[in-house]
């Protein structure tokens, strides 16, 4: 009986000994590889040919110098031969960075889903080795609720990242982890959940950076393509996410990938970028010859930058001609800007004083809705005849007044609601209807204390001294123009 029933228990036993194993020894446990989906179709599938095409686009590649902080890309995602060459410009900008996460965003192709997909955890795969997700900020970002789920068979065939993977490596060289994130419908909840979290990791690792994936307009003539890619390329420019809403909307411009480029402008705009830079345009009629039905390309980049002297001068020079015209003629000012910078949306302040230091009137708006120049001469307007605190001016008191432009940073939510510095921070507090805001530059004028800056803040809403415990409170930087 032990004879004949042991060679049918050993191997048996063998089996399960070698299975328990490969899943206890370090190394040998198997780490998920999602296999490439258009290699040999969008671009090559044999790594030399691919790391010469992609080292080509790079060297090719101008770099742009711009002042500020890099938040954000734009790059796009048509196969190499039409578009890798913009895409290098994108690259480009990135290179002597150091960034170890890039989270990708772009649109879902092929499925369809409610909400967002993120791929969580393990490894991409491409002719040019393994790229390794981020699997803590890919989990920090899943929220059912909120419609940010991992649905799988999103990814499956989709190649809006997947040809951003070899730039990264190349880039990179294989350093850095990645984050995919693919937009089905987005939701009101995968929005707002997804931008407030995206915000908050940016804010506190400025090494990670978000790249959205997308091409133009599709398949319009050479000229009707151009005209209408300018105006979107214009929008981003701008940083007016109104202005590119409203674009899709009326199909006036067109991008595949479109909400990931609005995911990615709110998140840019909450970490107070200010402008978008053009690093190249292409269609694929460049490339083919054929201009009766082409693809629009964009490379570009969103920065947080600051005003240059003659930008604030010229600000300044905007508030003090626009309160001189409209007092004396009811005439306002309607410059015709080039500085791209001051055509890109802005919140501001415009503060008038007497002579003798005292408040005749101070106007602003605090969400960047409009472009810069356009702000103050719109605040400078309502400083002069719309603040309630005031009279309207007249022309005798022109020959005795100052004139203060404050350029506000975005709005940022405070946990800690005594997290301020006095001279850095300005305060805005929200309570209902109540709504009040003090500029950074109010308690240092006064000599208040952070508790009395508080209190000043809640007064200044029309609410009691202490409703700033119960109240979203809300911090904001400025550069003080004067």
């Amino acid at each position: 009986m032990k004879s004949s029933g042991s060679p049918t228990v050993q191997p048996v036993i063998l089996s399960i000994l070698v299975l328990l194993l490969v899943f206890t020894i370090p190394g040998c446990s198997e780490t998920p590889v999602k296999e490439p989906a258009v290699a040999g179709s969008f671009y090559p599938s044999d790594s030399g040919k691919l790391s010469t095409m992609v080292n080509g686009y790079l060297s090719n590649a101008q770099e742009s110098p711009v002042n500020g902080r890099l938040i954000a890309l734009i790059a796009p995602h048509a196969g190499y031969i039409y578009s890798g060459a913009v895409a290098g410009y994108s690259y480009r900008h990135l290179q002597n960075k150091k960034i170890k996460t890039v989270i990708l965003i772009g649109p879902s192709h092929h499925a369809s889903f409610k909400g967002v997909s993120v791929y969580e955890k393990g490894r991409l795969k491409t002719p040019l080795g393994l790229v390794k997700i981020n699997s803590g900020i890919a989990s920090s970002l899943i929220r059912k609720e909120a419609d940010v789920t991992f649905y799988p068979e999103a990814f499956e065939k989709e190649h809006s990242l997947e040809v951003q993977l070899p730039f990264i490596q190349r880039v990179f060289k294989g350093k850095a982890s990645i984050v995919p994130v693919l937009i089905g419908t987005p939701t009101a909840e995968s929005y707002s959940f997804l931008t407030s979290r995206l915000t908050e990791i940016l804010r506190k690792h400025e090494d990670v950076i978000i790249i959205a994936s997308t091409d133009l307009s599709h398949y319009y003539p050479y000229d009707t393509a151009v005209g209408k890619d300018s105006k979107t390329i214009d929008a981003i420019e701008r940083m007016s996410l109104e202005d590119v809403q409203q674009l899709l909307a009326a199909r006036e411009g067109e991008m595949c990938g479109g909400n990931p480029v609005l995911f990615t402008m709110t998140v840019a705009r909450n970490l107070g970028a200010t402008n978008g830079v053009l690093y190249n345009y292409a269609n694929s009629g460049d490339v083919s010859g054929d201009r009766s039905r082409v693809v629009g390309y964009a490379a570009l980049g969103l920065y947080k930058s600051p005003l240059a002297e003659s930008e604030k001068s010229e600000l300044l020079r905007f508030a003090r001609d626009t309160v001189v015209s409209y007092v004396r003629d009811k005439k306002i000012p309607r410059p015709d800007i080039a500085d791209k910078r001051l055509r890109a949306n802005g919140a501001t302040f415009v503060t008038i004083k007497t002579g003798g230091g005292m408040l005749r009137g101070c106007m602003g708006n605090i969400m960047p809705t409009m472009p810069l120049y356009e702000s103050v001469i719109t605040n400078a307007v309502n400083a002069t005849s719309k603040d309630p605190r005031f009279q309207p001016m007249n022309e005798a008191e022109l020959h005795d007044i100052n004139i203060e432009v404050t350029v506000l940073s975005p709005l940022e939510s405070m946990s800690d609601k005594k997290d301020f510095e006095i001279g850095k921070h300005g305060l805005y507090i929200v309570k209902g209807y109540n709504r009040g805001i003090l500029l950074p530059q109010v308690p240092v004028e006064f000599g208040w204390d952070g508790d009395t800056f508080l209190k000043q803040v809640c007064r200044k809403a029309g609410l009691p001294e202490d409703a700033w415990k119960e109240s979203s409170l809300y911090r904001f930087t400025a550069e003080i123009i004067d």
